[in-house]
This record gives C-alpha cells, sequence and structure tokens, in this order.
C-alpha cells in the first residue's frame, strides 16, 4: 500500500526474503483477489535484458483490511442532518433510502398475490443486495430473515432507518407487519414477522362475534348491544408489541437461522416505535 505499484524484489529487499518466498505471497493476494499485477511503467533509461518485472498493487478489497471509516462518516452526516434540519428530516432520508435500496424491483415484489409469495421476492431483492434474506414459517405467518445489515452500526443511533424499512415491507406486502428482531439491537438477525391471515378481515370477523347475543342472553337486545357501542367509542390504539404466536415461533426458531428475539428495551434517544423492534 505504502509503495504500490512495487516489484516482488522490491519487497524481499524491504523484509528480508528471498524474491521466491515473496511471490507465494503475492500470489496468494491476487487469488483472493487483494492484489492485481500491471505492466510497469516506461522508462526512458535503457533497461537490461529480459522481461521486465512485474509490478504489484493492491485492489480496493486489498485497502479493506487497513479498515475505513464508511460507518462513522454516515453517523456524523446523520448527527449534523438532526441538528440542522430536525428529526423529521432524518425520518425523510430513511424513507428516500429504502426506495433507493429497492429500487426497479418494487415491481416484482408486489406482483404476487399472496403476502407470503410478496414475501418471498422480497427477501430475493434483499439478498440481492447483501442482506441475505431468507423467509420460514412460524407461528400464523412468515419470518422474513435478514441475516447481514450492511448499516447495522448506523441503525444503532438512528432507529429511523429500521424503522423505515418496516413500513416499507408492511406497504411492499400489503399487510401488517411487525419486527421482532434486529442485528442494531445485538440480536443474531433481523426478524420481521408476516401475518398470512388480513387483519382487516379477523377484526371483522371478531366484530360479528361480538355483536351475536349468547344462547340464552336474559338481557334485551338494546342492552346486549352496549358493550359493543361502547368498545366503537373508544380511541383506537396500535399494537407495537408482537403477539404472542409470533414471538413463541421467533424465539423457537433456530439460532443459526437467526431465530433470537431482542429482549433489549428502548434505547435512550430512540424512536417511541423502538418497543416492538
Amino acid at each position: 500500500m505504502e509503495q504500490g505499484p512495487v516489484t516482488a524484489a522490491v519487497v524481499a529487499g524491504e523484509l528480508t526474503l528471498t524474491e521466491a518466498a515473496v511471490r507465494r505471497h503475492l500470489d496468494a493476494l491476487i487469488a483472493d483477489g487483494e492484489a492485481e499485477v500491471r505492466a510497469p511503467a516506461r522508462s526512458a533509461r535503457p533497461r537490461g535484458r529480459g522481461r521486465p518485472a512485474r509490478e504489484y498493487l493492491l485492489t480496493d478489497t486489498g485497502r479493506v483490511r487497513f479498515g475505513h471509516g464508511y460507518d462513522d462518516l454516515a453517523t456524523s452526516a446523520l448527527r449534523f442532518l438532526a441538528e440542522t434540519a430536525g428529526e423529521q428530516a432524518v425520518d425523510a432520508f430513511a424513507r428516500r433510502r429504502v426506495r433507493d435500496l429497492l429500487g426497479a424491483d418494487m415491481d416484482s415484489v408486489t406482483a404476487p398475490a399472496a403476502p407470503q409469495d410478496r414475501a418471498e421476492a422480497l427477501a430475493r431483492v434483499l439478498s440481492a443486495r447483501g442482506y441475505a434474506a431468507q423467509t420460514r414459517r412460524g407461528g400464523l405467518g412468515v419470518q422474513l430473515c435478514q441475516h447481514h445489515c450492511p448499516v447495522a452500526h448506523v441503525a444503532t443511533e438512528f432507529p429511523e432507518l429500521c424503522e423505515a424499512e418496516t413500513r416499507a415491507f408492511a406497504d411492499l406486502l400489503g399487510t401488517h407487519v411487525q419486527r421482532l428482531a434486529t442485528i442494531a439491537r445485538g440480536d443474531a438477525a433481523c426478524t420481521t414477522h408476516v401475518p398470512l391471515e388480513d387483519p382487516e378481515h379477523l377484526g371483522r370477523a371478531t366484530h360479528h362475534d361480538r355483536r351475536r347475543p349468547a344462547a340464552g342472553d336474559p338481557r334485551p337486545p338494546e342492552q346486549r348491544d352496549r358493550p359493543v357501542q361502547q368498545q366503537a367509542h373508544r380511541p383506537a390504539t396500535v399494537d407495537r408489541q408482537p403477539t404472542v404466536q409470533a414471538r413463541q415461533a421467533h424465539e423457537e426458531g433456530d439460532p443459526a437461522d437467526g431465530g433470537t428475539s431482542s429482549h433489549h428495551g428502548p434505547r435512550k434517544g430512540g424512536s417511541p416505535y423502538d418497543d416492538h423492534s
């Protein structure tokens, strides 16, 4: 990295090794894609007989060994955005990032009619983006498991990235989804529960059952319906906790498949949506 492109003879002199030993190491680096060979630069000075010595230099893959600060740079940029433009700007950035991530493949996810088929299509798209995603049956639905997250370090401080991703999944799959675990919280995988039953259909069935009087109910009809009327006027609440079946299915999953659930509480400075992550 310091002197490249450099010949094997120069490396051998610096490390007090034989040229044959250095070339074996260089061949291994080339096989791993961490180094490459290029033709030497032309020189005005005459050279001796024989073929010109090959020169070696590192590739981008080889430079990764020395580390990079992409995560720190992204975190600093989001901090600056939050300080100068507010939290709503961070949320808008998170939504835009998800749209750019899925890109033209969004149509392939929404094309299937069944939620399970859509989840499988979404897993294929995410895997192509480096998320190592897969689906598996769990409880009353399927679980979308992402075994890798390229932005996990940044999402630890900015959970808006996870929240925007979850909302995008719900829109694409056409159903309510629940985040059971995230890599940003220390879990083995990001796990999202996708119910296979239509929540609105289940809600209508439950409401119909409540209105049906029990056999032998001596109360007059106006009194039977009173609890239903009171329930209808209650303010709507959003269940941000995973269902019992979904959480049990997630906790009983194979740890090798990323089936571990997060037991961490909400982080300081996080979003109110963090409790269901």
